[in-house]
């Protein structure tokens, strides 16, 4: 995931507890996130010429399992990605909020803050960007999919080192590391426990996706190695950098009850926004500096959402192909001039559209979109894993990354860590509970989850084999 996601998840779940137990729990989560990730790259290295979870799940599974394996998996990972989409453009709208707010003065200088029709306007807008990008000009992606890399490494690196030195005054370690403060005012939760449960959640959210880095290696030379290479180094890379990237925006409040005060210059819709303005404005008494931080951060939204948009529409068209979806033979068809799968590519966008309709009338919509992609995406490493863990030893094709007689023990925390993190995002973040505050989450996946269950029982499980097999079901290669 994008270097600077966490900057929009942190808004909540600093305030849940406090800044020590955001700093820690990216730690925890951290942790326990190399368990998911050397299961992962192990089962990579075993199937290097493909890093689709589909792919893994059906040939891990027996040939009993194996279809409906695969079913679950491919399903997870579309719900996934999809809403994957809709967190990259609510996350984007909202710096875009900012943005123009802090262009046109501040929310206590008569600043123009967009209102909840023109903020679902804007989330609607990017989706059909990326679906138009991705229909029409596939050979742009492809470049600006590197500017996208650089966009995110150098745009975290500026914000990490300038953002402490621009601030005036800077939190002392004790306070960061130390310090732990609710708001059960502003909240409604008062339990401690469970209130860290909750402000884990940034750190859970953000620390996916790497599954990814294997893709790109698909084609290459010796990708049974820089497979598993591309998971592990992604995990350490967004491991060390976010947590540098959380400590320079907590080191950097200066004052915890105004960033969300909402009275303040951003309104308290967006506390990093609120963190830049703070430090810019006070070195330089002006907002200049905060501006172009949010552009690059805003930026990084938009290369995300348009990746997010190609991966979903690639496992959707894959999934057609096996008849996998209501309609298939409509969303596998190929843009005729342009060989891509335009119909997934707007399937994609018109579901995402949906997924942020509640913006008008719910004030919880990005948790809830979060909440879905999470699960999703993470619910689909699990399948695989737990797969690979229950699997007969000598039945695995082991590849150049093996974990030996380590493998079960980290795939069974690995999945345990799964579960327990798609628990947690079904949880209600704000209490009381009123249809302004409710998680729809569990509701949407409920209902999704469920018909695609009564689908597989009774129909699809008489046709579905999974993907088209084209490696020996015995040893797993080519």
């Amino acid at each position: 995931m994008s270097l600077v996601t966490s900057k929009n998840s942190e808004e909540k779940c600093l305030l849940y507890a406090g800044p020590a137990s955001l700093v820690w729990g990216w730690v925890v989560v951290s942790f326990f996130t190399w368990f998911v990730g050397l299961a992962m790259a192990e089962i990579c290295s075993s199937f290097p010429t493909t890093g689709s979870l589909y792919f893994w799940a059906a040939h891990l599974a027996s040939p009993k399992w194996g279809p409906f394996a695969s079913w679950c998996c491919a399903w997870l990972e579309t719900i996934g990605l999809i809403a994957g989409m809709g967190t990259q453009a609510y996350a984007g709208s909202q710096t875009l909020q900012s943005i123009i707010l802090l262009c046109t003065g501040t929310n206590k200088d008569g600043g123009y803050f967009a209102p909840k029709w023109l903020f679902l306007c804007m989330y609607i807008g990017l989706t059909i960007i990326w679906a138009v990008l991705n229909t029409f000009a596939l050979e742009v992606i492809a470049f600006i999919d590197i500017i996208s890399m650089w966009w995110q490494v150098a745009g975290g690196l500026v914000i990490i080192i300038m953002l402490p030195l621009v601030a005036l005054t800077t939190q002392s370690a004790s306070y960061v590391f130390t310090h732990f403060e609710m708001s059960p005012e502003a909240t409604g939760i008062s339990s401690k426990p469970y209130a860290v449960i909750l402000s884990f959640l940034v750190s859970q959210y953000s620390l996916y996706g790497y599954d990814s880095a294997a893709h790109l290696t698909e084609e290459t030379k010796g990708a049974d190695k820089t497979g598993p290479i591309a998971i592990l180094s992604s995990i350490g890379i967004i491991s060390i950098f976010g947590w540098a990237l959380i400590l320079a925006l907590c080191f950097s409040i200066q004052d915890f009850s105004y960033l969300y005060d909402k009275s303040n210059e951003t309104a308290g819709a967006f506390v990093p926004a609120q963190i830049l303005y703070d430090a810019f404005h006070g070195r330089y008494h002006n907002s200049t500096g905060a501006i172009i931080l949010l552009i690059v951060i805003w930026g990084s939204f938009f290369f995300g959402g348009l990746s997010v948009t190609t991966s979903a529409a690639r496992v959707v068209y894959a999934l057609s192909r096996d008849k996998g979806i209501p309609f298939s033979s409509i969303w596998r068809q190929l843009h005729p001039k342009h060989k891509v799968p335009s119909n997934a590519v707007w399937l994609c966008a018109a579901i995402c559209i949906i997924l942020g309709l509640p913006i008008l009338k719910v004030n919880v919509v990005f948790t809830a979109i979060t909440s879905i992609c999470t699960i999703g995406w993470v619910g689909g490493y699990a399948v695989p894993i737990f797969a690979r863990m229950v699997m007969a030893e000598q039945k695995f094709n082991a590849g150049p990354f093996y974990l030996g007689k380590a493998s079960r023990p980290i795939c069974l925390i690995a999945f345990l860590w799964i579960c327990y993190t798609c628990s947690v995002f079904l949880l209600p973040t704000f209490y009381p509970i009123s249809w302004d505050t409710f998680n729809y989450a569990p509701v949407a996946l409920g209902v999704g989850l469920g018909l695609i269950m009564l689908w597989w029982l009774l129909d699809a499980r008489k046709w579905f084999t999974g993907p088209v097999r084209n490696i020996d079901n015995e040893n797993g290669k080519v």
